[in-house]
Parts: C-alpha cells; sequence; structure tokens
C-alpha cells in the first residue's frame, strides 16, 4: 500500500461527506482512508459507514485534543509508505493521487510535499472571496502555493503527505491547536528532510462560510506565529508584521482625524489604503470572473489583516512583555 489518508474532523459530517465522496472517485486505488472524529459532539459515524463497501476506510474516535494530536493517532494505524493528511472541508480533483504518485516516481529524493488550495466553482461567493484572501499575493504574499511567493513554500496540513518514517522519526505533530502544520514542516525542514510543492496536486478548500468563524480563524493563526517565531530560529520574515502595521496605520488615520492632526498625512494614508483595495478588486473581479467577489474580497481582505494583526500583536505581548 502507498498512500495512508489520514483525516480528522470535528464536527463536519456534510463536509467530510463530500471529501469521502471525492476519494472514492478516484482512479487510484493503492491506498487506505484513515478518519479520526476528535471529539465531535455531532458525529460522522453514519457518514463514514456508508462509504466502507466502497472503499478501504478505518473509523476511530478520540477525546477533543485538536487537529495535530488526531493526525498523529490516525497515523498509529497507517500502513502507507506515505501518510497523506487531508482536512475534512477539502474536496479533491479526480486525478488527485494520480498526479502525486506520478510526481513521487520522478522525484525519489522527496521526503515530504505539499499542494496548494482552490475555490470550487460551486463554493459560495463568500467562500470564494475567503479563497482569493488566503491564497492571493496581493495579501498572503503567495506562501500557500502561488507561481509567485514571498518565501519558501511550507507544506501545510490541509493538503500535506510525509513519509511514515520520517513523520514518525520526528514524532509527528505537536499538541499546538493552531499552526502545528507549519510547526511540523519546520522541524521536518530541521530534521533534514526535503520537500517540494506539487502544483499539480491541488485541494478545494471549503473556507468558512461566515465572517465570524473566519476572524477566529485568522486570529488563532496570527498568535501562533508570535509562537512559532520563537521556538523555531531564523523563520522570522519582515512580512509577518503587515498585517499588524496595516492595522496600526488604520488606527493611526482615526486618531489623527479624532485630534485634527496633519490632514497631509492623513490623505496621503487614505490613497494608499485606497490604492490598494481597488487592486485587490480589480484582481479578485477578473480572477474569479465576478466584480460581486471582488467587492467581498475587500471585506475579506480587511478582516483578515484585522484579525491577524491583533492576534500577532496580542501574543507578542502575552510572550515577550
Amino acid at each position: 500500500m502507498k498512500f495512508s489518508i489520514v483525516i480528522p474532523v470535528y464536527n463536519r459530517p456534510d463536509e467530510i461527506n463530500s471529501l469521502i465522496q471525492s476519494i472514492t472517485n478516484q482512479s487510484f486505488k493503492d491506498l487506505e482512508v484513515i478518519v479520526v472524529e476528535d471529539g465531535s459532539d455531532v458525529s460522522s459515524e453514519k457518514t463514514i459507514d456508508k462509504f466502507k463497501k466502497n472503499i478501504n476506510l478505518k473509523y476511530y474516535k478520540k477525546r477533543n485534543e485538536g487537529p495535530g494530536l488526531a493526525r498523529n493517532y490516525g497515523s498509529k494505524f497507517a500502513l502507507g509508505k506515505w501518510i497523506i493528511f487531508l482536512d475534512s472541508d477539502c474536496i479533491i480533483p479526480v486525478n488527485y493521487f494520480d498526479e502525486i504518485n506520478r510526481f513521487l516516481r520522478l522525484n525519489e529524493n522527496v521526503d515530504f510535499f505539499g499542494g496548494p488550495d482552490r475555490a470550487h466553482k460551486n463554493f459560495t461567493l463568500l467562500q470564494k472571496s475567503i479563497n482569493y484572501s488566503m491564497t492571493s499575493m496581493l495579501t498572503s504574499g503567495g506562501i500557500r502555493g502561488s507561481k509567485f511567493s514571498l518565501d519558501t513554500f511550507l507544506p501545510r496540513s490541509f493538503n500535506m503527505g510525509v513519509k511514515k518514517k520520517i513523520f514518525d522519526q520526528v514524532k509527528g505533530f505537536s499538541s499546538m491547536r493552531f499552526g502545528e502544520d507549519l510547526d511540523l514542516s519546520y522541524r521536518l525542514i530541521s530534521f533534514g528532510a526535503k520537500s517540494q510543492l506539487i502544483k499539480k496536486a491541488f485541494v478545494y478548500h471549503q473556507r468558512r462560510n461566515d465572517l465570524k468563524g473566519f476572524f477566529k480563524q485568522i486570529y488563532s493563526s496570527g498568535e501562533a506565529r508570535v509562537i512559532l517565531n520563537r521556538q523555531h530560529k531564523g523563520i522570522f520574515r519582515i512580512f509577518h508584521l503587515f498585517p499588524s502595521f496595516f492595522i496600526l496605520f488604520f488606527v493611526l488615520i482615526h486618531f489623527l482625524l479624532l485630534f485634527k492632526i496633519d490632514y497631509d498625512l492623513i490623505k496621503l494614508i487614505q490613497i494608499i489604503y485606497g490604492f490598494y483595495f481597488v487592486l485587490i478588486f480589480i484582481e479578485s473581479s477578473i480572477l474569479n470572473k465576478n466584480p460581486i467577489i471582488g467587492l467581498l474580497s475587500i471585506v475579506t481582505t480587511f478582516i483578515q489583516f484585522l484579525s491577524y494583526g491583533i492576534g500577532y500583536l496580542r501574543s507578542t505581548i502575552k510572550v515577550y512583555l
């Protein structure tokens, strides 16, 4: 058996249904699927059971400890040479495993890999807007697998594969509830493992369909980034501070307006912000072929920067002060 697919799930029976269905549609069959219910209040067991006659599918339950430890738990039962981690809110295209298998046959020195994420045509307008904000070069620096990127690509657990032998040697994911996938990538690199981006092995990522949930998710990512920067020497990048600067300057504008100070500086900052959001609108509208998504992308980008920036600043204060 070549691939063991490990999927943690927490209160998402509908999403896991879509993912497992997309796995059954694959032409590549040399795999097993391991689903770990991470202490959910809404069980996915009935959803999982209906697929067991079609594919090699195992289902386990455990108490809630977060996605990283749920993946570790599922990996103990893995029999494949490779463990592939997918999030329960993803859908894979029909050639997903074929693309991975083809790439690994041509690149035998790879120890772990990742792929990008996209928005499916059937996603809601808000999901497509959030996907744009999470993946665009203008918003996240293209670090999730875009053609142009500000930094080295690091596999993330929504779409990530690791040789089981090496995964066991680095003792899997840490107990971090957020940022645990980046932590694993950094530890794998320190261990000497070689990583690659497989651009054709993309997934459709069904991101949260409400702004409150999106805010909480990105806020936690901002908090985790500070912890990661402290735990792993040399990984800090100046663009980690951009969302915090974005929020601080936004507050500065309103402070200057409140006290009627330096209108020239206010105008300059407003022009910069306005120009940036116009670029967001234009690029998102073109990529998604929908100006409504372009407008929503302005909102989701602002929320992304606001939540990440606040999370980063609050975590900085907690960790260092």
